[in-house]
């Protein structure tokens, strides 16, 4: 139990453990239970209140007489603060006032440009309208159950990532607290999974057409000293095993294993703001951090088949052609005494012209592998 200033807390209301860091551990579906518990349903409903519920309560909340409501209501409603000329931004063919003739002159300067990116303002318009606002499934089957948890995860750049001076959320996700991990999991999208390993230098047309993702599909998740492996499919290993050996060999405090496809996010004890442990294709590590936690509203996407939403995924800078500087990478190069840096990077095109003849014969020696543009999921 924690205490605070004298007043004892439920274990499972979170609490800060270390100030704007993380909270303490609590049980999420116990966590859930005491906000039904101690809410009114009306409070969490998707039903509106009736416009005459409504005005009751605010005359008891205000003390104020109906009469006095009625008033304000009709000072303050949409169509007082309307003016009374409607604003167009269409303008006159052939204005005559100075103001619109600079106002033409402005607009037609701003349809003659020619944009080949997106601003930050319509990068967070598009990022908004993925987040489907108050989307609700066309059947009913699917809406989510009124009283269930949102759950929000930032999933940080892999650990190789360590040039950077700040931590990067590359994926936030909204997660339902009844949905199982391994749907979290496959929500998770990591350029490690779309890579081919091979060497192709003798024949390039031999890449196969396979992905990672299709023969390694072992992974965890690691979660307060348990390792959640996904166990769904015959190939899958549990890859930490590894990890849990040589713990037993330092000393360690005893790890347990679960699996990750039986494990309800309600079922978990976690802690907000706290990094936790994601590794998949072996050793491609992520850093996930759980960093809400709250009541699905009326306002949210109420279409469990979204779940788990993203709701932000980091640009990242795609990687151009080392020779041509106009098209994405689609091969590396190493040990290639014709290509200007050790790795080098090549478009299809000019890997192509660069390195064989007309009858596809190597010209040099050199190993070549496809390479998988991080920029693949902007």
């Amino acid at each position: 139990m924690a205490e605070s200033s004298g007043v004892t807390l439920n274990e499972n209301v979170p609490v800060f453990e270390y100030t704007d860091v993380s909270s303490k551990e609590f049980h999420i579906g116990a966590f859930r239970d005491l906000w039904l518990n101690a809410l009114n349903l009306d409070v969490y409903s998707y039903s509106d209140t009736s416009p005459e519920i409504r005005d009751v309560q605010l005359i008891e909340e205000m003390g104020i007489e109906p009469e006095t409501l009625e008033e304000l209501k009709n000072m303050c409603s949409v169509e007082s603060l309307r003016s009374e000329h409607e604003d167009t931004d269409t303008v006159p063919a052939d204005p005559q006032l100075s103001t619109l003739k600079l106002r033409k002159r402005r607009q037609e300067y701003k349809e003659s440009l020619t944009r080949d990116h997106i601003d930050r303002h319509e990068a967070y318009a598009n990022e908004l309208e993925m987040i489907c606002v108050g989307k609700k499934p066309e059947d009913l089957g699917d809406l989510v159950p009124e009283g269930e948890l949102i759950l929000t995860f930032n999933v940080l750049y892999p650990v190789l990532f360590q040039r950077f001076k700040h931590v990067r959320a590359y994926q936030t996700l909204n997660v339902l607290g009844s949905q199982k991990l391994t749907e979290l999991k496959d929500a998770i999208c990591c350029v490690s999974d779309l890579q081919v390993f091979g060497e192709f230098s003798n024949n390039p047309d031999t890449v196969p057409q396979f992905i990672s993702k299709d023969h390694y599909k072992s992974a965890f998740f690691f979660f307060n000293g348990t390792f959640y492996n996904d166990t769904r499919f015959p190939e899958c290993r549990d890859i930490s095993a590894t990890t849990i050996d040589w713990a037993k060999t330092r000393d360690f405090t005893e790890f347990e294993t679960a699996k990750m496809e039986d494990t309800c996010f309600h079922d978990l004890k976690m802690k907000v703001g706290f990094p936790y442990y994601y590794t998949h294709q072996g050793d491609c590590e992520h850093v996930v951090i759980l960093t809400d936690i709250r009541l699905v509203h009326q306002d949210d996407c109420l279409d469990k088949k979204l779940y788990p939403l993203i709701t932000h995924k980091h640009r990242v800078v795609t990687r151009k052609c080392s020779v041509c500087h106009t098209y994405i990478s689609r091969w590396v190069t190493t040990n290639d005494a014709l290509a200007p840096t050790d790795p080098c990077l090549f478009c299809e095109q000019c890997f192509r012209l660069f390195h064989y003849d007309d009858k596809l014969n190597k010209v040099g020696d050199f190993l070549a592998y496809a390479y998988v543009d991080p920029g693949t999921f902007n």
